[in-house]
């Protein structure tokens, strides 16, 4: 385990609007605003768009088991954003759920807002991470500076 340590900057509060693309918009305002570290957490739902639950199989580098959904679901989640060279880069887990369904995964691609998002983002001042592709898996992980 690496770790590195900082304090609390400024607080953000977003509403997303329906039809919004929450991956876009979280990109372009962590952009506007020049976030390199945040955190944050949200509910509202999302319309449409896709999770990756899990590898297909535990290997590595994984597989990723990508699943589609549509027709509006209550969303909760968390999340991060790292900046790095290519700018920001946001990880996002959420729990939704429609009637019986429930769905838990890393929102992906061009999730569509069904009538609000609510997300309150935490400045983290101070920390020395970033985001890059480890050469083991592929993926774009934390980096401990």
């Amino acid at each position: 385990m690496r770790y590195t340590k900082g304090q609390l900057g400024r607080v953000f509060v977003l509403k997303f609007d329906h039809e919004d693309i929450l991956l876009d918009e979280l990109c372009a305002f962590a952009k506007k605003e020049k976030l390199k570290c945040a955190a944050m957490v949200f509910i509202g739902a999302l319309k449409k768009g896709g999770l990756v639950t899990g590898p297909k199989k535990p290997r590595i580098p994984p597989e990723p088991n990508t699943v589609h959904f549509k027709d509006g679901w209550e969303v909760m989640g968390i999340g991060t954003i790292f900046a790095n060279k290519k700018g920001p880069q946001i990880h996002i887990h959420a729990s939704m759920g429609k009637k019986q369904k429930v769905l838990t995964g890393c929102v992906r691609g061009k999730s569509k807002v069904f009538l609000v998002i609510e997300a309150v983002i935490f400045e983290l001042k101070g920390v020395k991470a970033a985001k890059s592709i480890d050469p083991a898996t592929g993926l774009n992980l934390l980096k401990i500076l």
